[in-house]
C-alpha cells in the first residue's frame, strides 16, 4: 500500500534494465534539423535498429531534444538526458545521443536525407541561404573531412605517405622520382578531402570555392552528422 515506494522500486528496476541495455551496439538511429531564423541546431540520435529508429516515438524524441539544444534548456555536451533514458524503457532498446551541435551564423544552410540517416549545417559569411543549403547538400554526398586543404592534419598525411610509399616500392618506382610522386599524391589527398577543393556536386564544371568567390562567400564552418 505504499505508493511511494512502489514507484521507487520501478524505477530501480527500470534503471536496472536500462542498465543492461547500455553495451547494445547502437548502428542505427536518426539525424533530426530544427532552426529559428539563423540559428539551427542538429541532433544524432542512436539505437538498435532501423525499425526503432523509423518509429514517431523515437523521432519525436530526436525532436525535443533538437527543440531543447535550440532553446539552450541543454546543450551540446550532454548526454545524460530524462527524455532518452525515458525513450529506453519504453522502446526496450538501447537508446543514446550520438552527437549535438548549435550553429548560428550569417547565413546557416542545412540537409537532411530523405532517409534521415545524414544532416548537414553549414555557416557562411557573405552569399545567401540558398547557397549555403547547396553547399549543405554538396557536404551530405562528398563527406569532406576539412574547409581547405591546408586543415588537413600532418598525422593523417603521414598515415597515407607510408602507405604510398609501399605502393611505389612494390611498383618498383625509381628513387629519383618517388619524392615528386608523393608530393603529387599529397596534394591530391588534401584537395580530395577540402570542401572549397571539391567539384560542386550539382555543377561538375565548378569547384564549391568557385561558387564562393562569384558569391563573394566565406565558409565559417560546417557539420555533418551520419548514421
Amino acid at each position: 500500500g505504499d505508493f511511494e515506494k512502489a514507484i521507487e522500486m520501478l524505477r530501480k528496476k527500470g534503471a536496472a534494465k536500462a542498465a543492461d541495455r547500455a553495451e547494445r551496439s547502437t548502428g542505427q538511429g536518426a539525424v533530426f534539423i530544427k532552426r529559428e531564423g539563423n540559428k539551427v541546431a542538429m541532433v544524432q540520435l542512436l539505437c538498435e535498429t532501423d525499425f526503432v529508429a523509423k518509429g514517431d516515438d523515437f523521432l519525436t524524441v530526436a525532436e525535443s531534444l533538437a527543440d531543447k539544444l535550440l532553446k539552450g534548456e541543454i546543450g551540446p555536451e550532454d548526454k545524460d538526458v530524462p527524455a532518452v533514458k525515458d525513450a529506453v524503457l519504453r522502446l526496450g532498446e538501447n537508446i543514446l545521443i550520438g552527437h549535438m551541435s548549435l550553429v548560428e551564423g550569417e547565413n546557416v544552410g542545412d540537409y537532411i536525407h530523405s532517409n534521415k540517416k545524414i544532416g548537414v549545417l553549414v555557416s557562411l559569411k557573405g552569399g545567401n541561404m540558398e547557397l549555403a543549403k547547396d553547399i549543405a547538400m554538396h557536404v551530405a554526398a562528398t563527406n569532406p573531412q576539412v574547409v581547405s586543404p591546408e586543415e588537413i592534419s600532418m598525422d593523417l598525411v603521414e598515415r597515407e605517405k607510408n602507405i604510398w610509399a609501399d605502393q611505389l616500392k612494390a611498383e618498383g618506382k625509381p628513387a629519383e622520382i618517388v619524392e615528386k610522386i608523393m608530393m603529387g599524391k599529397e596534394k591530391k589527398f588534401r584537395e580530395e578531402n577540402a570542401l572549397v577543393k571539391q567539384m560542386f556536386v550539382k555543377d561538375p564544371d565548378k569547384s564549391i570555392e568557385d561558387l564562393l568567390k562569384q558569391a563573394g562567400a566565406e565558409i565559417i564552418n560546417f557539420v555533418r552528422f551520419s548514421i
